[in-house]
């Protein structure tokens, strides 16, 4: 039977485009319904335009990495999902616009009941492109210790459906013919948005609301709505210290402190604050009150850190928080996060030469000159050395991902501070992927593949045989 609504492949809509398309509704989305969201973007970027004009190194080398095109669309979203079915559902939803899960992160050793993964672009080109990312979460609903409670979230998540008809319908579309044609495209970000909408009727009486809230904020909010809606949207900035020193002044709530890795000349990782959640107006089925879910949050990205760089950083953030057991909120525990970090190296060099953090490596204008001359530049000599005679660059790899410790704190900042439920739970990464219907890719080993491809592709142009990129198979 024929299929006229088939395109041929050339006529599909890329996906790195998709997810443009809807990186962009979803902004225009959050901001409508989150106005300060707005002054946040605002804020974030002014002062990236005077930290690039008072550095004039940091935008040169942002600018021959590809990295400025990409600063003002770079937002990350996270949602929370109740069901093994909604999640796995948003891993085929995601796939059409060419997002797949990285990592794992088991949220309940921090007192939150849920775990998660990162969907975003792993390829170098569609990272480029557009680097959106939405931190997922599961319910982990054997987490609430009332067993008549538990029963009762689970049937109440059991009856709502937070995919439109055509949504499904089109991500169907999409993994039978292999994409989507361009009014296809369009409805599918319109549809899809829908399931991050904000709904402010409750679908649950007053009381279970309550009664699933003191259990743990988070689950009334998983549970009690029509949809799981996205709670917070993050500009990235190039100096978040100044961002979280001027939120006040423009009318923001900002948390405490900054999460993560404290200030350093070499960001590392990932850092992060935000303005605290707001108080929002809800109907319940039989009363009105009000809920706290949705945040500001802004971010700060440095290199990604190797396997061995990761193992110093975490064991340099457990002696910082052995210190005390106030964790990020006593009084002084950004010194004495400094304090403490200052065993890890803080110079490029000095990460790349103990294997800390992974670069991208290539020709400079001098080396692209001598390997075009008959001076033979030799294509196996060891990187340092050609990074010594100037011919070779190191650019750092930018991290793409999160961190537990820094979510968990940023979660739990945002549902009133006070709740440090400790689950006696373990780290449940393959029950994690039997709800999501596949594997989630290794972080690391997506940072050491794409340094190796910089390097391959190097040695290639030096031996006068450049090679295809070999980008990453999709998860399992």
């Amino acid at each position: 039977m024929s299929q006229p609504h088939q395109p041929t492949a050339g006529a599909f809509v890329p996906a790195d485009d998709i997810r443009s398309r809807f990186s962009r509704a979803m902004s225009a989305m959050y901001r409508e319904e989150v106005p300060q969201y707005g002054t946040l973007v605002d804020l974030v970027s002014d002062i990236n335009a005077r930290t690039l004009d008072a550095e004039p190194a940091l935008h040169a080398r942002m600018a021959q990495a590809g990295e400025l095109e990409r600063l003002d669309v770079e937002r990350h979203g996270a949602i929370r999902v109740g069901t093994a079915a909604e999640l796995a559902t948003l891993r085929r939803l995601f796939a059409v616009m060419g997002m797949e899960p990285v990592g794992y992160y088991d949220l309940s050793v921090a007192g939150v009941p849920v775990h998660s993964t990162a969907f975003r672009p792993v390829t170098d080109a569609a990272l480029l492109a557009n680097p959106f990312r939405v931190f997922t979460s599961l319910l982990r609903l054997e987490l609430i210790a009332d067993s008549v409670l538990r029963e009762k979230a689970a049937a109440i998540l059991a009856r709502r459906q937070i995919f439109t008809p055509r949504v499904l319908e089109l991500i169907a579309r999409c993994e039978a013919d292999g994409g989507l044609a361009d009014a296809d495209a369009s409805t599918f970000v319109r549809e899809a948005l829908e399931t991050f909408r904000w709904h402010s009727t409750a679908t649950v009486d007053a009381e279970t609301y309550r009664a699933l809230q003191a259990s743990h904020r988070l689950v009334a909010d998983v549970v009690c709505f029509r949809g799981p809606h996205i709670n917070h949207l993050t500009p990235r900035t190039l100096d978040i210290d100044a961002a979280q020193a001027a939120m006040p002044a423009r009318g923001m709530d900002a948390k405490d402190v900054v999460e993560g890795p404290p200030r350093r000349d070499c960001p590392i990782l990932l850092r992060q604050t935000s303005f605290k959640a707001l108080q929002e107006v809800v109907r319940f089925t039989d009363d009105a009150g009000a809920h706290t879910a949705r945040f500001g949050e802004i971010e700060q990205r440095g290199v990604a850190l190797t396997r061995k760089g990761r193992a110093l950083y975490d064991r340099l953030l457990a002696e910082v928080r052995d210190m005390g057991n106030a964790g990020s909120a006593a009084p002084d525990y950004e010194s004495r996060l400094a304090q403490v970090f200052r065993a890890f190296p803080d110079t490029h060099e000095a990460l790349r030469a103990q294997g800390l953090a992974f670069y991208r490596y290539s020709l400079t204008a001098s080396g692209r000159a001598q390997a075009d001359m008959t001076t033979e530049v030799d294509a196996e000599a060891p990187l340092d050395a050609l990074l010594a005679k100037g011919y070779v660059q190191a650019d750092p790899i930018t991290y793409e991902d999160f961190l537990p410790v820094s979510a968990a704190g940023i979660f739990q900042s945002n549902l009133g501070g006070e709740e440090q439920k400790q689950y006696q739970a373990h780290a449940a990464q393959q029950a994690f992927e039997a709800a999501l219907g596949g594997r989630v890719h290794d972080e690391i080993a997506l940072y050491e593949a794409a340094q190796q491809r910089s390097i391959d592709q190097l040695r290639a142009v030096l031996r006068g045989t450049p090679v295809v990129d070999a980008e990453p198979m999709d998860a399992a």
